[in-house]
């Protein structure tokens, strides 16, 4: 027996730190060669790493929240002589740190578990099986938030938090009753990087927001229009794509609010180009996919790549360069957009619009009350580099594009 000692590999555009997302394995399993054994998170992607060779885990680096920097031992495994030999021969020496693609394209299959009394394979780790089992979770029924589907270590906890136990005797109606105890969440994986992306846009950004009610009576119109003629199997164009068209236009003439702060040589960026950031709720929490070039897009292809990076950012599959680079922000709780907002910066822009919901009202229109639907855009910009005045006269641009869309279209 021998030992084979695998060392955290670099994960590419200069990385030399990276956080344990995930342990897919634990000290004692007894892995095959290629089994996923963890998921590390860099600044820029999730990253899911599988064994070098067959054998026992010995020792791990540490626990999942923890920093492991590039080069040093991530995991230990006890392999047979033969094995290891093997691997000098024709392969990596044991202590080989070979480049790991991103998740997105790892090439290595996670474990397929097959599930009893499911008829069904489900993608997973060895200690999340063995942890359903002990709970007696089916875990075919758990939604998963990884690459094909994957069921990580978040995922069965969520699921064991809402009640997804096995099912047990029915038990007659106990009436209202105390509850006691507590959840403990360890924040860490993206959640950590969102918390700490948050933190220090508010902690270094002095926002500047600004609210302004918009009339799109007309722009629904024209969507509904527009929606009408496509066919049953046509995806149907949303107010999002008419918003980042009229985005696009309007940064024409407001080239600060399509801008980067460079804080390390203390430049401000004005970008050409609109690479538009669209922010996406995902099952593991706040992500931003980019359009680029959206001011070069007419409306059904940017509607059509806002589908495709929005979809490509909740199932895991958007690339690094696909969730970095926009220029300005658009973020939206769609029917739970309430009316007003105060969208957080995303760095290092320097601007993002907030959509609220739309709504019915009456509304005094030449001395006649009528029914017009509105909807609130709430802002925030940089005020160190946008000024209050330059910020309102932009998105009063914008309104001005949405209230009446066939401007949106003019060259």
């Amino acid at each position: 027996m021998s030992e084979y000692v695998f060392k955290l590999p670099d994960l590419g555009e200069g990385t030399v730190e990276a956080e344990i997302a995930e342990w897919m394995v634990r000290v004692g399993d007894v892995v095959a060669e290629e089994d996923p054994i963890c998921a590390m998170l860099t600044d820029k992607a999730a990253v899911e790493l599988t064994a070098p060779v067959s054998g026992k885990v010995v020792s791990v680096a540490g626990e999942e929240g923890d920093t492991v920097a590039v080069g040093t031992p991530l995991i230990v495994f006890e392999t047979e002589g033969a094995a290891t030999e093997a691997k000098k021969e024709g392969g990596p020496t044991p202590t080989h740190t070979p480049d790991i693609p991103t998740m997105a394209a790892t090439s290595a299959a996670p474990i397929q578990a097959e599930q009893p009394g499911t008829g069904g394979k489900v993608l997973t780790s060895p200690s999340i099986r063995a942890r359903a089992r002990e709970k007696g979770v089916d875990l075919a029924q758990v939604p998963g938030s990884g690459p094909r589907g994957r069921i990580l270590k978040a995922d069965f906890e969520a699921y064991v938090a809402a009640g997804g136990t096995a099912p047990a005797a029915a038990k007659a109606p106990a009436g209202l009753q105390q509850r006691v105890g507590s959840t403990e969440i360890k924040v860490i994986g993206l959640r950590r990087k969102i918390a700490e992306r948050m933190a220090a846009s508010v902690r270094e950004i002095p926002h500047f927001s600004y609210v302004e009610e918009v009339d799109v009576t007309a722009l629904e119109s024209l969507r509904e229009h527009l929606n009408a003629k496509k066919s049953a199997d046509d995806p149907k164009l949303t107010p999002l794509a008419f918003l980042g068209l009229a985005v696009a236009r309007a940064l024409r003439d407001f080239p600060k609010c399509n801008a980067h702060y460079d804080s390390g040589r203390n430049v401000l960026v004005q970008h050409e180009a609109v690479h538009l950031g669209i922010a996406t709720q995902t099952a593991e929490g706040l992500k931003v996919p980019v359009v680029r070039h959206a001011e070069s897009m007419g409306l059904e292809a940017l509607a059509a790549e806002i589908r495709r990076v929005s979809a490509a950012a909740r199932d895991n599959t958007a690339t690094r360069e696909e969730l970095s680079g926009s220029t300005i922000t658009i973020t939206s709780l769609g029917k739970l957009g309430g009316i007003v907002s105060t969208p957080i910066i995303n760095q290092p822009e320097v601007g993002i619009i907030g959509v609220n919901k739309m709504l019915e009202r009456p509304v005094v229109v030449g001395g006649r009350i009528e029914v017009r639907t509105l909807m609130n855009l709430s802002s925030s910009f940089d005020h160190r580099f946008v000024d209050g005045y330059e910020g309102a006269a932009m998105i009063q641009a914008l309104k001005e594009l949405l209230e009446e869309p066939a401007l949106i279209f003019m060259p």
